[in-house]
């Protein structure tokens, strides 16, 4: 499931501890933490970071911005598991492929579409964001605060979408059993899913 070899919950207490907490989570071991097997602290400070930045956001929005940042990254892994948080917090199939495709008909206002235009251009390119994209989010009434907010979700996304990416970490194929056939096919559009090819997925 890697470019590299993964260690096996013998390697550390560390390391058995995290992947004994993300099976009892998961009721089985996502390769997202098999990637990190070798350095679990890593994974654990990921995951204080992440606490820290949807503390101050809803969930809704913390997910749409990280789906947003995703696309662009082209990360099936990170498209698949916060489409699924969506789909369980109320999006259907068909309004949650628009969402991803970004359909001018997703059912979203006009305060997350910008928030999503506005990740997916951090996770595009930071450097082209201007006064004038932050403008345009307060101008939807973002603050300052909530402006932080959104560009910590996208930003922090980099860092995990390509870690994974980049050590070859495959969606974990319980996706391939959970997820209609046509909205799988819409998330993953970076790696295909264990076990899958892109022909199939």
């Amino acid at each position: 499931m890697a470019f590299i070899r993964t260690p096996d919950a013998s390697a550390s207490e560390k390391t058995a501890s995290m992947y004994a907490s993300a099976e009892a989570s998961y009721g089985y071991l996502p390769n997202m933490y098999r990637a990190f097997g070798h350095r679990p602290e890593v994974m654990e400070n990921w995951g204080t970071l992440l606490a820290s930045i949807r503390g101050h956001m809803s969930q809704r929005r913390y997910e749409l911005v990280t789906l947003a940042a995703a696309r662009e990254l082209k990360s099936s892994y990170c498209m698949l598991a916060h489409g699924s948080v969506l789909l369980r917090d109320g999006f259907t199939n068909d309004s949650l492929s628009a969402v991803a495709g970004g359909s001018e008909k997703a059912p979203i206002d006009a305060v997350e579409r910008a928030i999503m235009d506005f990740a997916a251009k951090v996770a595009r390119d930071a450097t082209s964001v201007t006064q004038k994209d932050v403008d345009g989010l307060k101008r939807q009434g973002l603050s300052d605060a909530e402006i932080f907010d959104v560009t910590a979700a996208a930003a922090a996304r980099c860092f995990f979408s390509k870690m994974l990416d980049a050590l070859g970490a495959a969606p974990d194929h319980a996706y391939a059993e959970r997820l209609d056939p046509k909205l799988r096919q819409n998330l993953a559009i970076g790696r295909p899913i264990e076990g899958l090819n892109s022909n199939h997925s």
